[in-house]
């Protein structure tokens, strides 16, 4: 396997992963990494992360055939943050939505009350 960048993960051994589309540059979802899930994305050539909150790994798809194909991986200036470039086979959010950023706050200025 291919030695990697000295990343900085944080305390828990994560490194945040940001996912975007490669034609279209939506980010398509926000998820992390610790370095078995980055080996096996790269063995893989599909994403892997580790979910916090069940405590295991998974690769984006495995359940719902949503996989995401690897594009290309890059990396912030300050190695603690990872961007995938990928080709989304259907939606990359669990329910069901290209993207996992499809709620918006609203930028509008509220009337004055008088």
């Amino acid at each position: 396997m291919e030695k990697l960048p000295k990343f900085k993960f944080d305390d828990k051994g994560l490194i945040p992963t940001i996912v975007q589309d490669y034609k279209t540059n939506e980010v398509l979802m926000l998820a992390y990494m610790n370095k078995a899930s980055i080996n096996k994305t790269l063995k893989l050539k599909k994403t892997c992360f580790w979910s916090r909150s069940r405590k295991e790994y998974w690769v984006k798809g495995m359940t719902s055939g949503h996989f995401q194909h690897i594009k290309k991986i890059s990396y912030d200036c300050d190695a603690d943050t990872l961007l995938i470039k990928v080709r989304q086979i259907g939606g990359a959010c669990h329910t069901g939505k290209k993207s996992c950023f499809f709620r918006q706050i609203s930028l509008r200025k509220k009337p004055k009350r008088k």
